[in-house]
């Protein structure tokens, strides 16, 4: 859910599922667990499963949010994929959270969500953010890296060069190398320096910019290539080559 509200009251009501919300601007008021919590911009709320709690604005010029919601099963898997889970699903002590990297990481996880990205980089801040904030819950750790990582980072990079125009996930990494979606990612960022979505990317950004040297239209090249349209290639290509897709045609006609 991502939402502005100026005079929304929300009634009170649980969820089956932790919710996390960041708040970008503003300041919402609530009640939960017998308190009165204000969560304010760049604020995580978390709300354990059938948590009640109500919501309103602070003043008169309300607040804007994004909500992510997040099964405790897919919770505990993520959490036992790591290792060294604690005891149990993780529950939140405080409702409102104050920390930016924990913002930081809901605030990805749930642009990616609704933004189209590849599955395999919604299943890394998934992770991620499940980690995060469990961590800041209950100071648990993930499990120590084994000497066995060079063997998995290079069988991982292996399948994502035969499908990286496919949506492939990170079960799928998982599943092709027999350990974890956790110890491959992390076998995969101490062999290459970078995440397995972020390989994926640069691999597909590759295959455009052959596509478009050869004269391809940036709208088939968009869809070839696995991004969600042109605007979401030219973003990404830009920010890779300095130059966007149509600078980097002409740019190879005047060449030759």
């Amino acid at each position: 859910m991502h939402a502005h509200f100026e005079r929304h009251v929300y009634h009170r009501h649980s969820h089956e599922s932790y919710s996390f919300g960041v708040t970008e601007s503003g300041a919402q008021s609530f009640t939960c667990r017998g308190g009165a919590h204000t969560s304010a911009s760049g604020m995580v709320m978390a709300f354990n499963p059938d948590d009640p709690h109500d919501g309103h604005a602070a003043d008169g010029l309300g607040f804007t949010y994004r909500m992510v919601h997040i099964g405790p099963g897919l919770v505990r898997d993520v959490l036992s994929d790591r290792g060294g889970r604690p005891a149990g699903l993780p529950l939140f002590a405080e409702p409102v959270i104050d920390d930016p990297a924990a913002a930081r990481h809901v605030d990805a996880l749930h642009r990616a969500l609704v933004g189209g990205a590849p599955a395999l980089r919604r299943d890394e801040l998934l992770a991620a953010t499940v980690a995060c904030l469990t961590r800041r819950a209950t100071g648990w750790r993930p499990e120590r890296p084994t000497a066995a990582e060079p063997t998995v980072a290079a069988l991982a990079r292996d399948v994502i060069h035969d499908t990286y125009l496919e949506d492939v996930t990170a079960d799928d990494l998982a599943a092709a190398t027999g350990r974890t979606r956790y110890a491959v990612y992390r076998a995969f960022r101490s062999a290459y320096g970078m995440a397995p979505s972020d390989y994926q990317r640069q691999l597909r950004l590759r295959a455009a910019r052959r596509l478009i040297a050869a004269g391809e239209p940036l709208s088939d090249v968009a869809a070839r290539t696995g991004f969600a349209d042109q605007a979401h290639l030219t973003r990404w290509f830009t920010r890779y080559y300095g130059i966007t897709p149509g600078g980097y045609r002409l740019a190879r006609l005047r060449t030759g």
